[in-house]
């Protein structure tokens, strides 16, 4: 028997490639003396951008987790040290001494793999990726485990980071990972009915309404086709004392992006009340036909999204940048059209490119793969860069109307209010009609008050007789 030759070898942080420096540990899958293999995921972080699952490159058994859940790390920095078997001269390679009793060695392999880039799941290249393992079975569930020792008895918060018994974690997507982390439900206890037996959004949901009846599953605030994350739990309210509650990620990239273009761009806002009752019947129209396909999703925010897009076209000088360095207006040549979703960890605004090109049936589509990446938490940095203008659908929290702050970078942001069947002077009567307020905030340097009020005249024009929609584009 040859005793193995360990090293210890360290991951660092990836570099991304988008521009971003830093990220935040939600949550460690392992801990020390834990083998791990190469392309097991060993945590998930918050980027400024999306939560993410990080995969180890390499075999072997843990040493040391560098930073606690919870911390802010740099990109480039070690977070977790493994040491790694030599050359393998024995067909069953012997533990390292330091290693705690009962911790097996992970297994030889006997053909060298590729070099591998160090990436996060969801960004840059996948050379190499390991192979999703299968599922037993029969599904056993158990109390959920604190990360500390395997022996201590469960507390009442899971911890669906924990090993399953045969070393299996549950298998779920990172959106359905962090509902189920604030729902308070332990992963290794839910019955999964997705394909391969990943565990979905509805069986955390469902789960957790079984355990807790008749209380009901946190509220989902879907923005027509924008928001799809359930409401994040709020911050805890103070009862004799202050709360803080640290900046980070997502919601800490939305304020600074959101001071700089307040503070940058001179707002201006103008409102405008529509009868949208023709533009209802047109979308239940629509629905009902399938004619835009049958999977497609159709909702009123695809037809202002259309009838935006038509304004745009008869007046492009909205659609325009500003450039400080070269003191110009640059006119942009295509429409990147912006779609502002709420998700528990802030604000995230992915745009649909080249919208203006697309036809009604096309920017339904897109716009319904725009919500479903979203739903997936798989919005990539790429997809959020780039956009020209942005709509944001304020009516599905039963909002009338707001001043929306630009997107850094744009001319233009408008938003949609709540369509609600009030009294309106029709063809000469009052009769309840289905009305809704619209309101477009535009940069001034680059948009003046006649440029401004037309787009929102003719975006108002279009929803009160959707059929323009065909003549005016």
């Amino acid at each position: 028997m040859t005793t193995e030759v360990r090293s210890l070898r360290e991951f660092k942080m990836p570099d991304v490639g988008e521009g971003l420096t830093e990220a935040e540990i939600l949550s460690w899958y392992v801990k020390p003396g834990d083998t791990v293999t190469d392309g097991q995921v060993v945590c998930e972080v918050e980027t400024a951008k999306a939560a993410v699952e990080l995969p180890i490159p390499f075999n072997g058994v843990v040493e040391n987790l560098h930073f606690p859940e919870g911390a802010t790390v740099d990109v480039g920095t070690v977070i977790i040290s493994v040491a790694v078997a030599g050359e393998a001269g024995a067909a069953a390679p012997a533990a390292p001494a330091a290693a705690p009793a009962q911790v097996p060695a992970p297994a030889s392999d006997a053909e060298s793999e590729p070099e591998r880039r160090e990436v996060l799941v969801g960004y840059g290249p996948r050379t190499g990726a390991a192979q999703r393992r299968a599922r037993r079975t029969t599904t056993t569930k158990v109390a959920a485990a604190a990360p500390a020792p395997a022996a201590a008895p469960a507390p009442a918060a899971p911890a669906p980071v924990a090993e399953a018994p045969g070393g299996e974690r549950p298998l779920a997507k990172p959106p359905v990972r962090k509902l189920a982390k604030d729902l308070g439900v332990d992963l290794r206890a839910v019955t999964p009915t997705g394909r391969d037996g990943v565990v979905t959004r509805e069986d955390v949901h469902a789960h957790a309404a079984a355990q807790a009846a008749p209380a009901a599953a946190p509220a989902v605030a879907v923005a027509e086709a924008a928001v799809a994350e359930p409401a994040a739990p709020q911050a805890p309210v103070p009862t004799t004392g202050d709360v803080r509650v640290p900046i980070k990620g997502v919601r800490k990239a939305t304020a600074q992006a959101m001071v700089a273009s307040a503070f940058t761009a001179p707002h201006v806002t103008e409102f405008v009340q529509v009868d949208v009752t023709r533009t209802m019947k047109f979308v239940r129209r629509l629905k009902e036909s399938g004619e835009l396909g049958r999977d497609v999703r159709v909702s009123p925010l695809l037809i202002v999204a259309k009838a935006l897009l038509t304004a745009i076209k008869r007046h492009p000088g909205i659609n325009a940048q500003w450039d400080e360095a070269a003191q110009e207006i640059v006119l942009k040549g295509q429409v990147n059209l912006g779609i502002a979703a709420a998700t528990p960890r802030g604000l995230i605004v992915p745009n649909i490119k080249d919208a203006g090109s697309k036809t009604l049936a096309g920017l339904a589509t897109s716009l319904g793969e725009l919500v479903e990446t979203a739903r997936q938490g798989k919005t990539s940095p790429a997809d959020m860069q780039g956009g020209t203008v942005t709509i944001t659908n304020v009516g599905v929290f039963g909002v009338d109307t707001g001043t929306p702050i630009l997107n850094p970078g744009e001319a233009a942001i408008l938003a949609f209010g709540a369509v609600r069947e009030l009294p309106w002077v029709h063809k000469g009567k009052v009769v309840p009609r289905q009305v809704t307020t619209l309101a477009l905030s535009f940069d001034h340097r680059l948009v003046d008050g006649e440029l401004g009020s037309r787009v929102l005249a003719d975006v108002a024009a279009l929803l009160e007789r959707p059929k323009r929609l065909i003549t005016w584009g």
